[in-house]
């Protein structure tokens, strides 16, 4: 009766130690997608934040530094997350993208296979509807944006965004986050940042209204990083205003 007895306690004791198994599981992984003219070595602040907690991180760096075909990008993206998925053994990863990177992003999840593959896609100030910007630098260049293919294709009214945003614009059962900025010059209207169809849309400044920052700095600034951490945990981001 004794042994039955510390049978009993080992079997629940074993599955004691199966059920809490997933509270340890380390995070998903995190592949950080640059912006425009962003070398790699430029995230690594925010690379290093999220190894701190705990992440496995891979920077891609846009190919031509952002001035090549935002689907050319994507392939390419697509191709690094497969290797750095096989590296990490992780089924999927998740994003955290800045700028033009957050349409390289989208581009992967929706054409190149990236829906099957993604958990969650944190994006700072990306043009999800384009930038009045690219039009601008698109009427000076003499109609060809200064000749850099994917200005012209983050243009307000590109065919390239009206394919990316046709039908729902949060495609597959990736969980999308925007984060945003009043301040943003190279978004406008900042509005455009924000996405329909489900995805949690968070401006700066709509929680800490003295923030100040500004498009490059979204991907340095530590209020802005609280929002990522929280939407990479699955939580609602409620910003600290005061992080640095």
């Amino acid at each position: 009766m004794i042994r039955r007895a510390i049978g009993t306690l080992l079997a629940a004791a074993a599955l004691t130690t199966a059920v809490a198994a997933p509270a340890w599981a380390a995070p998903r992984p995190v592949v950080v997608v640059a912006g425009t003219f962003g070398p790699a070595f430029f995230y690594e602040p925010l690379a290093a934040r999220l190894r701190a907690e705990g992440r496995q991180v891979a920077i891609f760096q846009l190919t031509g530094l952002g001035t090549a075909d935002i689907r050319t990008s994507a392939r390419d993206l697509a191709r690094f997350a497969d290797d750095f998925r096989t590296r990490t053994g992780a089924g999927t990863v998740d994003l955290v993208a800045h700028s033009q990177g957050g349409l390289v992003a989208r581009q992967y999840i929706r054409f190149e296979g990236g829906a099957d593959e993604v958990g969650h896609l944190v994006n700072l100030a990306v043009p999800n509807n384009g930038t009045v910007v690219a039009n601008m630098a698109d009427f000076f260049g003499g109609g060809n944006c200064l000749t850099i293919v994917s200005c012209q294709q983050m243009r307000v009214g590109s065919t390239f965004l009206d394919t990316l945003n046709a039908g729902d614009d949060t495609y597959g059962p990736v969980r999308y986050t925007n984060l945003f900025t009043l301040l943003d010059e190279l978004v406008q209207p900042v509005w455009n940042a924000a996405m329909a169809d489900g995805a949690t849309n968070v401006l700066v400044q709509s929680q800490c209204p003295l923030r100040a920052v500004a498009h490059i700095g979204m991907a340095l600034d530590g209020t802005v990083y609280d929002g990522i951490s929280d939407a990479l945990n699955g939580e609602s981001v409620r910003l600290n205003c005061f992080a640095v």
